[in-house]
């Protein structure tokens, strides 16, 4: 009997749209913030090393305390 569904991780990786990433990481932190910088350091660095999803985490941080804390 012939499975309808993937039961496994694909071993391919995703191919996620052209610009999809910049959409990720597209934030503004607040001048003058110690976290907003923190964080603004710490997404350039991930971004560095190609981690895209860490970037993103941090690139989420400063849209949520730039929009709340501020």
């Amino acid at each position: 009997m012939a499975r309808d569904r993937q039961t496994f991780p694909s071993p391919r990786p995703v191919d996620l749209p052209i610009g999809f990433n910049a959409w990720l990481l597209d934030c503004a932190p607040v001048a003058g913030c110690d976290t907003c910088r923190s964080e603004w350091q710490r997404l350039n660095e991930a971004k560095g090393l190609g981690n895209i999803t860490q970037a993103a985490k941090h690139a989420t941080n400063i849209r949520d305390h730039a929009s709340g804390a501020h």
